[in-house]
């Protein structure tokens, strides 16, 4: 037996040697378990390659690689993975991860909401220009229309941005998506307004499951894995996975719930799954492991009524939440500003156009004439609300520690660079160019000078 860190050292540096020995099955376990090696490295010369690990995460046991397979890329999202909850003790999967490759507290793209920024993590653009600017939406341009998270399948409101897979797509990479945000959509074709609303044109990964809340992570994983148990030719090089439990543990039970750490601990072991997965089939690949925001506590004790704040005879309240977005009944702009602009408690509401700069948000049509935002913790409601609601709350200021984002990379083409400084989501979609060797994308809000030295 062979005792050795970092486990990357392990696949990359000692000498490999054929072998026939069995291949372990995947597993989910709580224990942290080494990453995939790489097939294109020098020191992989041969088809198959026999090597050892333990879940134990030190002890080296064998598993096989297959130096036939060009390393793929896995774009994993954990929605409301705080940055900070690495640091509980209940993800050892992850944390190697994290030692083995890079790491960073990543700062979402406001408003820290989940379409938004799943959105701008594929497009490298901020939800103002990327059009999807909110997890529910307007636009003048489709009047009786309303955006939400559970019915926006129409490309017109996702056109104004590329995402990585149509790029790939367009470059002869073959790409699937499991459950991404917007992956479902005809990127660029368009949707016909009368039933059966027919479609024409657009784009779409070659590969793509529709969300569907109750498919447990693992069922999630065993998709992906059977995707890359196909032939070359059918087999796909960039893969985007989403998981939801720790945004639903979350919301439901707050950020420092013990539901809420255990939930950790749940979907770390689905990670070691997917690494088991990618051991059995010998299958190299650099893994992006990222989240679309953090969450902050909340609780109806702090909640503003937005009744309380201007009269209701003089808007229309569009959202509430961690902002509030609201229009003006015509006639009554002056009383709503007199009522919105002066100073509150725990509350800053703006005309859209004198959104601060540095929240780079305020000039898309779908973002209504008059925003409020609510100071971290506190939320806004249409009236004060009766009952208790969710513990657990984004949306705030991108900037809040509270709001900071996961992200890990490891894999054969990223060195075991460590921590890096703080950097925007928008960098990410840059960093998928590189790995898929890509050119850089033009207009994109991003680049990928966050991770200049750390790719190989």
């Amino acid at each position: 037996m062979v005792r050795i860190r970092p486990l990357f050292a392990v696949l990359f540096a000692i000498g490999l040697s054929t072998s026939a020995g069995a291949t372990p099955p995947p597993q989910a376990s709580s224990a942290a378990s080494p990453p995939i090696a790489a097939a294109d490295r020098p020191d992989c010369v041969h088809r198959d390659h026999h090597l050892s690990y333990s879940n134990d995460g030190d002890t080296i046991q064998s598993f096989t690689v297959d130096c036939s397979r060009p390393p793929v890329t896995i774009l994993v999202s954990i929605d409301g993975f705080r940055a900070d909850y690495l640091t509980r003790g209940v993800t050892p999967n992850l944390n190697a991860l994290a030692a083995d490759g890079i790491s960073a507290a990543m700062r979402p793209s406001f408003p820290s909401k989940t379409f938004p920024n799943h959105w701008t993590l594929v497009t490298g653009m901020r939800p103002d220009r990327s059009g999807i600017v909110s997890n529910s939406m307007e636009d003048v341009a489709l009047p009786d229309k309303k955006f939400t998270m559970e019915d926006s399948k129409d490309p017109f409101w996702w056109n104004a941005a590329e995402p990585i897979w149509v790029t790939a797509e367009k470059a002869g990479i073959r790409s699937a998506t499991m459950f991404w945000p917007g992956s479902n959509v005809a990127w660029g074709g368009t949707m016909a307004k009368e039933w059966p609303n027919a479609l024409t044109g657009g784009v779409r990964p070659e590969d793509w499951w529709p969300f569907d809340m109750v498919i447990p992570g693992n069922q999630r994983v065993n998709g992906v894995i059977d995707w890359l148990r196909r032939p070359p030719a059918t087999r796909p090089k960039l893969i985007t996975l989403y998981f939801d439990t720790i945004d639903t543990a979350g919301h439901t039970f707050g950020p420092d719930a013990p539901e809420t750490t255990r939930a950790l601990g749940e979907i770390d072991a689905t990670i070691g799954s997917l690494l088991a997965g990618l051991r059995q089939l010998g299958q190299p690949a650099n893994l992006v492991i990222v989240a679309d925001h953090g969450m902050a506590g909340t609780s109806r004790a702090r909640t503003i009524a937005m009744d309380q704040v201007a009269s209701p005879d003089d808007y229309r309240i569009f959202e509430t939440g961690t902002f509030a977005s609201l229009y003006a009944v015509p006639g009554h702009e002056a009383a709503l500003e007199k009522a919105l602009l002066r100073p509150h408690d725990h509350l800053q509401c703006w005309r859209k156009s004198e959104i601060p700069a540095r929240f780079h948000y305020g000039t898309n049509p779908r973002i209504p004439p008059y925003f409020c935002l609510a100071e971290i913790g506190w939320l806004t409601a249409k009236t004060t609300p009766k009952k208790e609601g969710d513990l657990g709350n984004h949306g705030y200021d991108n900037l809040a520690p509270e709001m900071s984002a996961l992200f890990v990379a490891a894999g054969p083409n990223i060195k075991p660079a460590g921590r890096l400084s703080s950097f925007d989501n928008v960098d990410i979609a840059p960093l998928l160019r590189d790995l898929l060797g890509l050119p850089p994308g033009n207009g994109l809000d991003g680049d990928d000078a966050p991770f200049k030295g750390v790719l190989q």
